[in-house]
């Protein structure tokens, strides 16, 4: 992990709760359980486990039952090796060019996209006198990774392709399942239900966050929950049934008083109505507090609301506090950023894209204090 400023020099706090990651793995998993067959369910942490710190998040939920993790790139792999060394870990973007030794080593399971890589990480397994376990990609309407029809097809009639690879999963990647009546669900569900018919004799994997949501037909033998484990609602549209797993705190620097008419921050792209008085709050678009959220964003100090005015600088946020009571609003108190009055989903809805580009874009500066760590 890298470092994260100790409390005591940290102007910023990233509260993390394992405990409602933790639970909303089990309320998955155990939505797979609901179709009377066993179904597996995995957790992908990829980009730092959504921004929130995969290897403290990777423990908790191997102590909770967890075997089967994703990432996206080798070296999230590797890192994650060293916090759950007992765990199986699939690298989603496949097998980089010469990175066979250290992806051996590690025994780290690349996503096979392409021929060329299944190719490649056989000519692994034959090298290093071993079966190695192997993931097919199969792309079902994505058109992005995964091996194309043709691929696929040349597969199924050559198996021998994989000679020295033992086929740990099939998997495919759904485009739409946030939206389940787009027709894109069913006919992936199709594509990808022959494919595997196909091949037969290994597990498959097709749900992610959403596509848990569309009922046992998606669920195969392994579900590849990630952004709800983090408390983003998988059910748009509906109510949000994951708990909230990230608070961010920030501390506010300076309180001014401003005349009538006074611009604020960069160009003045505000100016107040009226005197007022405007807190400085120690967070900003370094920090992954997005700029959009300029005159739009909003803060809670000590459960009142309060609007973001003026440009988000690179280390700054600028709020319009005259009407919350003074004693609530001191140097040094802290203002709540993303929490329960205001959740990634609803900040993703102000600055116009989704819960996982705020998750995400959370920076290194804050410190970080996690809840319910591993016993």
């Amino acid at each position: 992990m890298p470092p994260f400023p100790p409390a005591h020099l940290a102007d910023a706090v990233l509260t993390v709760d394992l405990d409602a990651v933790a639970a909303n793995w089990r309320y998955l998993r155990d939505l797979g359980r609901v179709a009377g067959r066993p179904v597996d369910c995995a957790a992908v942490l990829k980009a730092d486990g959504y921004g929130l710190g995969a290897q403290p998040i990777a423990q908790r939920l191997f102590a909770e039952g967890c075997r089967h993790f994703f990432v996206a790139h080798a070296d999230e792999g590797v890192a994650l090796r060293e916090a759950v060394p007992e765990a199986w870990i699939c690298v989603l973007n496949g097998l980089p060019p010469g990175a066979d030794a250290d992806f051996v080593a590690l025994g780290l399971v690349p996503a096979l996209n392409d021929l060329g890589q299944v190719s490649a990480w056989r000519s692994a397994a034959q090298r290093y006198a071993q079966p190695l376990d192997a993931v097919v990609h199969l792309d079902t309407g994505m058109n992005r990774l995964g091996l194309a029809a043709e691929e696929a097809a040349l597969l199924v009639n050559d198996r021998m392709r994989l000679r020295g690879l033992r086929l740990a999963l099939l998997m495919s990647h759904l485009v739409s399942a946030e939206k389940p009546a787009d027709p894109i669900n069913r006919q992936q569900l199709e594509r990808f239900r022959t494919f595997v018919s196909r091949m037969p004799g290994a597990p498959a994997s097709l749900a992610n966050s959403s596509g848990v949501f569309l009922g046992a037909d998606f669920h195969f033998d392994l579900m590849r929950p990630g952004a709800a484990l983090y408390g983003i609602n998988p059910t748009p549209g509906a109510a949000n049934p994951m708990r909230q797993a990230a608070t961010l705190s920030a501390r506010i620097l300076q309180v001014r008083q401003i005349d009538a008419m006074s611009g604020v921050g960069y160009n003045h792209d505000w100016r107040s109505a009226r005197p007022s008085r405007i807190a400085v709050v120690a967070a900003g678009y370094a920090d992954g507090y997005m700029r959009v959220l300029g005159n739009r964003g909003e803060v809670v100090i000590d459960n009142h609301l309060a609007r973001v005015v003026g440009r988000v600088s690179m280390d700054l946020l600028t709020v319009d506090v005259t009407d919350l009571p003074e004693a609530s609003v001191r140097p040094g108190a802290f203002a709540e950023l993303i929490g329960p009055h205001q959740t990634p989903d609803q900040i993703a809805e102000k600055a116009h894209t989704n819960g996982y580009e705020v998750l995400t874009s959370l920076g290194n500066r804050y410190h970080r204090a996690y809840v319910g760590a591993a016993p």
